[in-house]
Order: C-alpha cells, then sequence, then structure tokens
C-alpha cells in the first residue's frame, strides 16, 4: 500500500530517531543524519536533504526532532533559510553537495551580503564590481548592514559583473568565502548598544567561478529567491526553529505587562488597545500557519510581503505600547555597553527586555526589504495596480545617474 507523504515522514523520522538518540549524540551528527535521512528541508529534492514533498511538513519534522531531545536550531542559522533555498534552486549540483550539509548542521554559518550605501530599496542598482579574471572573479565594493558578518563563513554576495547591460541584467550571484583575502569587516553600532549590523569591505578578492550561484548575469533571479525567504522568515516567524507561537503571539509580552499593573491604571481605553492588539497578533500568527499549509513549492512568491509587512508594523506599535505601561519604569534599567552579538535571537525581542524590544524593532521596517518597497511590490505583484513610471530600468547601468 503507497505511503501518505505524513506516513513517509514519520518513518522516516523513528528510523533517524533509532539509530540516532539526540540525546546521545552531538547536535552536529544528529543534524547530518537528519540531511542524510531528507529531513533537512523536506521539499528539497531527495540526496540534498529533501524527500521531495510539500513544505508544510517540516514543522512536523521539527516538532518531533524537539520532542525527542534534539537541541533547538541555532538562531545564528537563520540564514540557512534564505542560502539553503537559493543554491538548491539556482546552484549546480556539486554546489549542493558542498554547501548544503554543512550548512544544516551548523558547521558552516552564512550572511547575506546584498544592501550597499547607495543601494539599499533600490537594490537593483548595486555597484560593487565583479571582473572575470580566467577561472576566477576580481571582486571590489562594499556592502552593509550585513547581520552576523562578523561570525559567518559564507556570504550570500550579489555584484555587477556587466554595467553596460540594464540593472537587472548586469548582476552575478556568488557564495563568498568570508575567510579570503581582501574581504573586512567592521562592526555597526544600533541604537541598542550592540553592533548586530556590519559593513564589509571587499578589496581585490579573488572569488572562484565554482562558487557562483546560476549563470553569469542572472543574479537578480537568484537574489529574488533569497528575498522571498527572506520576508517569509521575518514575516512567518520560522526563525523560531519551528516551535508553535503560543496565541496572541508576540502580543502576550503586552499581557505580562497588563497583569503586573496596579488595578488603578488597567483602563478601559488601554484594555481596548491591550486586545486590539493581542487579536493582530493571533491573526498575524493564523494567517502564517495558513500559508505555510497552502504551500505548494519551496520558495515563497510577493504575497509574503504581506506578512512582513505586517510584522513590522505591529512591533512597532506593540512595543510603544508595553512602555507607555511600564509609565517611567520603561526609561531605566537597560545596558546601552556596545557589544558584539554571537547569535540571532530568534525567540522573538521581547525576549531580550521590554526597552531592548522597543529599540530593536524600528530595524524590523527596513530589514528584508523597507516598509516602502514592500508596499509597491503588494500593489503591482499581489494587487495587479500598475507600477509607479521608471525611467531607470532600460538604459544601460553605467548611463543611469547616481548619486
Amino acid at each position: 500500500m503507497t505511503q501518505t507523504p505524513l506516513e513517509r515522514v514519520d518513518a522516516a523520522i523513528d528510523a533517524l530517531l533509532a539509530d540516532h538518540d539526540p540525546t546521545e549524540v552531538s547536535d552536529v551528527e544528529f543534524r547530518g543524519a537528519r540531511y542524510d535521512a531528507g529531513l533537512a528541508w523536506v521539499h528539497f529534492p531527495e540526496g540534498f536533504g529533501g524527500l521531495g514533498l510539500k513544505p508544510d511538513l517540516n514543522r512536523h519534522i521539527e516538532k518531533r526532532c524537539r520532542d525527542a531531545g534534539a537541541a533547538a536550531t541555532d538562531p545564528t542559522s537563520f540564514f540557512m533559510q534564505l542560502a539553503g533555498p537559493t543554491i538548491v534552486t539556482h546552484g549546480d549540483d556539486e554546489q549542493k553537495r558542498r554547501f548544503l550539509r554543512p550548512m544544516f548542521t551548523g558547521e558552516e554559518r552564512w550572511c547575506q551580503l546584498f544592501s550597499e550605501p547607495g543601494a539599499g530599496s533600490d537594490f537593483a542598482g548595486l555597484a560593487t564590481k565583479a571582473v572575470k579574471d580566467g577561472e576566477e572573479w576580481i571582486v571590489n565594493g562594499q556592502k552593509v548592514w550585513n547581520t552576523l558578518a562578523h561570525l559567518a563563513d559564507w556570504g550570500m554576495l550579489v555584484t555587477r559583473s556587466n554595467p553596460d547591460l540594464p540593472k537587472h541584467k548586469g548582476m552575478t550571484y556568488f557564495a563568498l568565502d568570508m575567510k579570503l583575502p581582501g574581504v573586512e569587516v567592521r562592526p555597526l553600532r544600533q541604537i541598542t548598544g550592540e553592533a548586530e549590523f556590519n559593513e564589509v569591505y571587499m578589496t581585490d578578492v579573488r572569488v572562484p567561478d565554482d562558487c557562483r550561484i546560476g549563470a553569469e548575469g542572472e543574479g537578480w533571479r537568484a537574489s529574488l529567491t533569497t528575498l522571498m525567504n527572506e520576508r517569509s522568515a521575518i514575516g512567518g516567524g520560522s526563525a523560531s526553529g519551528g516551535g508553535k507561537p503560543r496565541r496572541g503571539g508576540a502580543a502576550n509580552d503586552a499581557v505580562a505587562v497588563w497583569e503586573r499593573l496596579d488595578e488603578s491604571e488597567r483602563t478601559d481605553a488601554r484594555k481596548d488597545r491591550l486586545m486590539q492588539l493581542w487579536v493582530q497578533g493571533e491573526v498575524g500568527r493564523l494567517t502564517n500557519m495558513r500559508a505555510a499549509q497552502n504551500a505548494r513549492a519551496g520558495n515563497p512568491g510577493p504575497e509574503m510581503s504581506v506578512a512582513k509587512l505586517e510584522f513590522a508594523n505591529f512591533n512597532k506599535e506593540l512595543y510603544d505600547f508595553c512602555i507607555d505601561l511600564m509609565g517611567m519604569d520603561g526609561q531605566i534599567g537597560y545596558d546601552y555597553t556596545f557589544r558584539r552579538p554571537e547569535n540571532l535571537d530568534a525567540t522573538g525581542a521581547g525576549s531580550r527586555g521590554l526597552q531592548y524590544a522597543f529599540l530593536r524593532v524600528r530595524a524590523n521596517s527596513i530589514e528584508g526589504g523597507t516598509s516602502e518597497i514592500l508596499k509597491n511590490i503588494i500593489g503591482e505583484q499581489v494587487l495587479g495596480l500598475p507600477g509607479e513610471p521608471r525611467v531607470d530600468k532600460d538604459p544601460p547601468w553605467s548611463q543611469v545617474p547616481r548619486s
């Protein structure tokens, strides 16, 4: 009798747990065995960490592994949710064999090298130059807002390889070894006091051609795969490692503050606002669950821009409200000491303290695509509205005026 996809996955998990008890073997060994069993990204092809099944089964796999005692996914591996789908979609088989397994086990960590000082929202206007030299590319340029680049072994790098083509057609995508000569990572201190972000300088960096992901000049297509998965990961909360969010989502941070208030401070107006936020959080949670269940392929579409946009707006409103509830207590007790974090906090900004969350969520409307750009994507690609007039899409990039 033919197995259903769920039965097939459960059988694979049973075999995995029987041979590799996660409470007795190292996390790297367990995750390596999980990859080999096709239970890393279940929607990936067989032989490359998957079984060719629907991606909504990934949550089931993660839950069963966690219930059996497996460690939570390293938060820093948020970037494997971006690099993994990009490589499996655009890379060749040798690149999939080279990068995917150590990416999933956490032996090699990744960062994203997209935005530049003059090409943030207009990402396709980037200027980092890659010039072909035999079997290598010589790369020169600067990237900025690179989260955890100081910890990364590899970077998702997009370059300008042909300035004489229109800007969307002259881009090439690479996997950059962050230890190559000429790669320099400098910290960018944020309003929180930490330097989670960085700027990365590349000076005559020689990148082997076998690290090129996709065809020369097809960097824009590969980049869209990364960006769509990034917006899905941020907006859908998939950085949580597969854990099931509580009802109400992050709004429970406000509920916790409410429960500590004196009865005289619990006004009807505040209660009404608390309930509005809780409902928003619950709607977001259920919407993301439905999106995951309806997914039929590994790479999300432009509709995830809706989730990411709402996530950014909701977080700012939520933590504004939390600090307001705290009164003057919200103005004290925060350490602004400069520090360079060793991982991402994938449990939510509120787990680091509400004052930290209030400051950190300011970045939500910028990272993963600014809210303004996401509104354009939603209007044009989701609602089918006409786009804004653009005069810089067809001329060669070298002829487009830049500030």
